[in-house]
């Protein structure tokens, strides 16, 4: 099992490393009394995210009570602080720079080219939504890489682990212009932000969304790539405006889907086969994408949808067949439960067949 990111990161080694960093930019710096600070009695108990934030005030308690001087020395250090350690930086900022807007918007801008200040950034949208998307439209425009996919990542509506930002939930046009900017950016890692925008921006206002990505289709390859990776939550849902932005044939062109799985009684920890036979009944090849989903009990009650990509291409006239593979064995991101499943085929976007199953304990 891979070691948790908890230990992983914050050891006596690192913390020792960064107070050494500190310390030759600001001699005054107490290394022993800062690590007594961190390594409390509760330390082991508390999670990553806990950890960088323990970090941070303690770090508080041993720079200069003076909030430049303190933002000084690290942005001295930043280039020097790797890992998770130097998500602590902006962590820094989110705590204690409230009330210092602009020199605080400026160091997040520093810390995410060596980390990323994307998730210290949201307290600073929620209490100025205006001047912090000002901010971030002028970054969009930077030289720099990470700086550029900080202006998109920062405010996406539902950045996973992070805040939600409940105003560009509700109107998400403060985000477009950011999103306009880097539509064709040169790198990938930006335009994969501006594709997680888009789809969170989606869940609220599929068709602002659909809307957009019908202007900039066609622009260049990759921001075709980033507009299918941005309608991917409306293309699993099958919403059709969004299939036939890429030409993906009607599912009524298709006829009979025929589901069979190998065996309907499964033991939790082992895996089956199921088969899928369709008939295109068009007489001209026709685009699909083909996904199954896995309806999973939950534990108490209530079932939880789960869809997979099969594949995507062109299919000819007539009939085809496919086979797949499940497995049922646990894992640290999915635990099974005896019960009742449900197995569904899924062509562009349409539950076509659907078929039940056990699962048992043993």
């Amino acid at each position: 099992m891979a070691e948790l990111l908890k230990n992983i990161f914050f050891t006596s080694e690192s913390i020792d490393e960064v107070s050494k960093t500190i310390q030759r930019v600001y001699p005054a710096f107490n290394i022993k009394n800062f690590k007594n600070c961190i390594f409390c009695k509760e330390w082991e108990m508390l999670e990553l995210k806990q950890k960088m934030r323990h970090v941070s005030t303690c770090l508080r308690q041993h720079l200069p009570d003076n909030y430049f001087q303190a933002i000084e020395i690290l942005e001295r250090i930043a280039p020097e602080i790797k890992g998770f350690e130097a998500m602590t930086l902006p962590d820094y900022v989110e705590q204690y720079g409230l009330e210092h807007f602009g020199r605080s918007l400026q160091a997040l801008a520093w810390f995410t080219r060596f980390s990323s200040s994307e998730f210290a950034i949201r307290p600073f949208i929620i209490k100025d939504q205006k001047k912090v998307m000002e901010f971030m439209v002028q970054l969009a425009d930077s030289e720099h890489d990470w700086v550029r996919r900080f202006a998109s990542e920062g405010c996406r509506p539902r950045l996973p682990w992070a805040m939600a930002v409940r105003e560009l939930q509700k109107d998400p046009s403060p985000i477009l212009p950011v999103l306009e900017k880097l539509k064709n950016d040169p790198s990938e890692t930006v335009r994969r932000s501006v594709a997680n925008n888009l789809n969170d921006i989606s869940k609220d206002h599929p068709d602002l969304v659909i809307d957009l990505c019908r202007k900039w289709k066609g622009i260049s390859a990759e921001t075709d790539k980033l507009i299918k990776h941005g309608l991917r939550t409306l293309l699993k849902e099958g919403k059709t405006e969004a299939l036939r932005l890429f030409d993906y044939a009607d599912p009524d062109q298709i006829g009979e889907v025929q589901l069979k799985l190998e065996k309907e009684n499964i033991p939790i920890g082992t895996g089956i086969y199921f088969e899928v036979a369709f008939n295109n009944v068009d007489s001209t090849p026709v685009k699909l994408r083909l996904e199954y989903a896995i309806y999973y009990k939950k534990s108490k009650s209530g079932l939880s949808r789960k869809v997979f990509q099969v594949v995507e291409k062109e299919f000819g006239p007539g009939k085809h067949h496919l086979k797949r593979k499940l497995s049922f064995l646990d894992m640290s991101t999915r635990k099974h439960y005896a019960g009742e499943h449900f197995l569904s085929f899924i062509i562009n976007g349409k539950e076509m067949a659907r078929s039940s199953f056990n699962l048992s304990s043993g």
